[in-house]
C-alpha cells in the first residue's frame, strides 16, 4: 500500500485512523481535523445543548448535533450548497467526521428504522436552517462566535482571560443572485448586496458577532446596540478590557459618546469636510530641503468639535507623502485616548493596523464565500394541479441570517486550525504606565481566576496535527 509517512489518531473517534500515502481515497481528509477542532472545543455539544430543536425525538434520523457538524464541516471545506451534501453523502472521511457514533459504525448500512446512513440530505438541512430561524435560535448561533474565541484563548493561556483586545467593528457586502428579502442595490458596491455588520478580534482574527441588515443600510445603522452589546459580553468571556476601533462611517455623537460613558477606548478615522480641510490646509507643507528617499509622515495634535457633537475630542491629523506624487495626502483620527496615555504615533500604528482585520473579512468573502439564497418560494402548481394546501414559506431573511452565521462560525473553526497558537495579545501602546479603570470598579482589573477547561481543551490546540501535504488514507481500525 505504499510507505507510511504519518499517523494521527482521533479523540473523537479511537477507531479512526489518517496516513499519508501516496493512495487517495477521499478527497476531503482535512475534515477530520477540523471534526477534530470541534471535538476540543467542545462547540457543537455547546450549541446543541442552548439550541431548540421542535422535531419529535422519536422520529429523527439525523440528531441536531450531526446536522451541525455536517453543515459547519461542508462550509469550511467549500462546499457551500446545501445540493453538495447528497453528492457527498457517502464520502467516507465526512460520514466518519460528521457522526457522534464511534468505531466503524457511521461506514456501516443501518441496522435500526431512525439511524444515519449516510449524511443528512439537502431537504434535512433545509429544514434545520429553518428551525434555526427563530430569535431564540440565531442569538444562541451569534453567542457561539464569541463561545468558539473564548475557548480558543483560554486554551492557549491556561484557562486565563487575556487582558486587553481590540475590537474591530466594520460593514460588509454579501452578493445576492436574487431578489432576496432585504437585499437591494447599494450604490457603494455597485451590486445587489446584504450589508450586514460584523465584529473581529484585532490581534487573533476570531469573529465575535455578526448581524445581517438590509442592503440599503447605512454603515452605521445599528452599531450602538451591537458594539455596547458585544462589549458587555467580551469582557465578561474574552478580555479584561476591551478596546474598539472603527472605520469612517461609524462615528456619530450617540455612538462616541456611549463610549465614552462606559469608559472604553476608542480609536476611528473622521471623514474630510470642508472645516477639517481648513484645519489642515496650514499644515500641508513640506519641509524646506531635498525630500528623502522614504515617502515621510507627519502627526499634528488638534481638537474639533462637529456641529452635531456634544464637545471638542481629541483629533489627529496625518499628513503622507507618497512616493513620485507632488501633493501630500492627509487624513484625520480621532480617539478618546489621551495624548498622555498614547501618543499620535502609536494611535497610527494602531488604526493602520485594521488592514490586518480587513484581510480576515477578505477570507471569509472569498474563501467561503457565503450563499445566501434563501427566497420564498409558494407552489403556484403542483403535479399540474392548483395545490389545495398553501404552507407559509418561513422568514427568508432570518434564513439568510442563519446561513451567514453557520459561514462563520465555519470560518472560527477553519481560522482556530489554520492558527491554533496565535499570538498573544498585548496592550495597546502607551507612553505612561498607567493603569485604566473600569468605569464600573475603583480599582484596576485584577487578573481572573477562570474555571479550569475539560482536559482535551486544556492540552492545547497547538498539538493537533500540522496540514498534511501528500494524499491521506482512512483507515476505521476493526
Amino acid at each position: 500500500m505504499g510507505e507510511e509517512l504519518s499517523l494521527f489518531r482521533a479523540e473523537f473517534n479511537g477507531s479512526l485512523r489518517v496516513e499519508s500515502r501516496e493512495e487517495r481515497l477521499t478527497g476531503d481528509a482535512g475534515v477530520v481535523l477540523l471534526r477534530e477542532v470541534v471535538e476540543r472545543l467542545g462547540i457543537s455539544r455547546w450549541l446543541t445543548k442552548r439550541l431548540d430543536d421542535p422535531r419529535s425525538p422519536l422520529l429523527l434520523t439525523h440528531p441536531l448535533s450531526e446536522l451541525l457538524n455536517t453543515s459547519l464541516l461542508l462550509l469550511a471545506q467549500g462546499w457551500r450548497d446545501q445540493d453538495d451534501a447528497d453528492s457527498l453523502r457517502n464520502d467516507p472521511a465526512l460520514r466518519l467526521a460528521v457522526s457522534e457514533r464511534r468505531g466503524i459504525g457511521p461506514l456501516l448500512p443501518a441496522e435500526e428504522p431512525f439511524q444515519p446512513e449516510g449524511l443528512a440530505s439537502q431537504p434535512t438541512l433545509s429544514r434545520m436552517v429553518r428551525a434555526l430561524s427563530t430569535a431564540e435560535n440565531r442569538a444562541v448561533l451569534r453567542e457561539g462566535l464569541l463561545e468558539i474565541a473564548s475557548r480558543r484563548q483560554k486554551a492557549r493561556r491556561g484557562g486565563h482571560r487575556p487582558r486587553y483586545l481590540t475590537v474591530d467593528v466594520d460593514s460588509l457586502p454579501v452578493t445576492v443572485h436574487g431578489h432576496q428579502p432585504g437585499s437591494a442595490h447599494n450604490g457603494h458596491y455597485h451590486a445587489r448586496v446584504y450589508h450586514p455588520l460584523v465584529a473581529t478580534v484585532a490581534e487573533t482574527g476570531d469573529l465575535l458577532d455578526l448581524k445581517l441588515r438590509e442592503g440599503s443600510a447605512h454603515t452605521a445603522a445599528g452599531g450602538l446596540s451591537f458594539i455596547e452589546s458585544l462589549l458587555d459580553r467580551v469582557e465578561e468571556k474574552l478580555c479584561q478590557v476591551a478596546s474598539v476601533r472603527i472605520d469612517a462611517g461609524f462615528p456619530e455623537e450617540t455612538l462616541l459618546a456611549a463610549l465614552e460613558a462606559r469608559g472604553t477606548s476608542y480609536v476611528a478615522r473622521i471623514k474630510n469636510n470642508s472645516v477639517l480641510d481648513r484645519m489642515a490646509e496650514p499644515l500641508l507643507r513640506r519641509p524646506v530641503g531635498r525630500r528623502t528617499a522614504e515617502p515621510r509622515t507627519w502627526l499634528h495634535e488638534m481638537t474639533y468639535r462637529a456641529a452635531s457633537w456634544s464637545r471638542e475630542r481629541r483629533v489627529v491629523l496625518a499628513v503622507l507623502e507618497r512616493q513620485d506624487e507632488l501633493h501630500l495626502h492627509y487624513f484625520w483620527i480621532i480617539t478618546n485616548w489621551t495624548a498622555a496615555e498614547m501618543s499620535a504615533e502609536d494611535l497610527l500604528a494602531l488604526y493602520r493596523d485594521r488592514g490586518t482585520a480587513e484581510g480576515h473579512f477578505g477570507e471569509l468573502m472569498d474563501v467561503l464565500d457565503p450563499a445566501l439564497s434563501s427566497s420564498p418560494r409558494p407552489k403556484s402548481h403542483y403535479r399540474g394541479e392548483v395545490p389545495k394546501l398553501h404552507f407559509p414559506s418561513g422568514d427568508s431573511f432570518a434564513h439568510n441570517e442563519v446561513l451567514l452565521l453557520l459561514n462563520a462560525l465555519a470560518y472560527n473553526l477553519a481560522h482556530t486550525r489554520a492558527r491554533p497558537a496565535g499570538p498573544r495579545s498585548h496592550a495597546p501602546p502607551r507612553t505612561t504606565g498607567s493603569a485604566r479603570r473600569h468605569p464600573r470598579r475603583d480599582t484596576p482589573l485584577a487578573r481572573p481566576v477562570d474555571k479550569p477547561h475539560p482536559a482535551p481543551l486544556r492540552r492545547g490546540l497547538s498539538q493537533l496535527p500540522q496540514p498534511l501535504d501528500r494524499p491521506v488514507l482512512l483507515r476505521a481500525a476493526t
